[in-house]
């Protein structure tokens, strides 16, 4: 019986130092495993006590969040991606007008360089040769592309150098449009002068023939308002006052007359006349000398 006892404790025994070793074989080859897998095994103090037996360590080719490639899985840079990337091509600023352009706001820019000095003549509302030639100076100054071409970058510098332009710098040479003609130009022939738009028309039984710019006096020498007819024409007149030439005058009261002037042509509204109402343009005068006739009314409005 004793015997048949210590067999079987015996047998417990056993299966008790097998189990152990077997855990101890486990726990081997979980370090191996993990050593494997990039760990190393750290040694127990010098008194044996010491950290824990093994320490992580992630291997370094481990991808981080912010090196994580695109959800399409072929390595192409994305949102996250740290890696140097090419910076955006930087686009030419935007060109608002350009040679053969026309219009008011033409006009303006041609106004805004006249006030910076770089244009002498107009504004014209068209995008000539010498507006475009302005336009380059100015910007060759400021250290901008001399394109010839007013983008926006060329736009701003010149707002911020200048004034908004009034009426009469806009329309210095001509070329504004003319009011409404007066009630009294509707019968008849007549001269029909407006000091508002600064336009004289032909109007023929309340047609308008043909419409031109003019000047008039200034406020010493101011044009005279009011119902008038033509009582003289000399074509190539010479004022015997100011000794200045008055060709096509058409004389409607005193010594004031509607005629050509060069200076209006060459300065525009820049300048003034002694009362009589100036036309710039001498082949429009010249049309306008051969239709008149004596007795034709005139008729100077605001």
């Amino acid at each position: 019986m004793r015997a048949c006892g210590r067999g079987a404790g015996g047998e417990a025994r056993g299966r008790g130092a097998g189990g152990g070793r077997s855990r101890v074989a486990l726990a081997a080859l979980t370090v191996l495993a993990g050593c494997a897998a990039g760990c190393t095994v750290q040694p127990a103090d010098g008194d044996g006590s010491g950290g824990p037996p093994v320490r992580i360590e992630l291997p370094g080719g481990t991808p981080s969040a912010s090196r994580a490639p695109d959800g399409d899985g072929r390595g192409s840079p994305g949102a996250g991606d740290d890696r140097p990337g090419t910076a955006p091509a930087r686009q030419p600023p935007r060109v608002l007008w350009s040679p053969g352009d026309s219009g008011r706001d033409v006009r303006e820019l041609q106004a805004r360089l006249r006030q910076a000095a770089w244009l002498f003549h107009g504004p014209t509302g068209t995008y000539d040769g010498p507006t475009e030639e302005a336009v380059k100076g100015f910007q060759g100054k400021r250290g901008l592309p001399r394109t010839g071409r007013t983008d926006t970058v060329t736009w701003q510098r010149l707002l911020g150098m200048t004034r908004e332009p009034g009426r009469w710098e806009l329309y210095l040479m001509g070329g504004q449009p003319a009011d409404a003609p007066d009630a009294r130009c509707r019968t008849g022939r007549v001269l029909c002068i407006s000091k508002s738009s600064r336009t004289l028309r032909w109007m023929v039984d309340g047609r308008t023939v043909s419409t031109m710019p003019v000047r008039f006096g200034s406020e010493y020498t101011p044009t005279r308002e009011g119902v008038f007819r033509i009582y003289w024409k000399s074509r190539h007149h010479v004022s015997t006052l100011y000794d200045s030439p008055m060709p096509y005058a058409m004389f409607f009261s005193g010594g004031q007359a509607v005629h050509f002037s060069a200076d209006f042509a060459a300065r525009g509204y820049a300048g003034s006349s002694h009362g009589c109402v100036n036309v710039r343009d001498e082949a429009a005068i010249a049309r306008l000398y051969a239709q008149v006739r004596d007795g034709d009314k005139v008729v100077v409005h605001w």
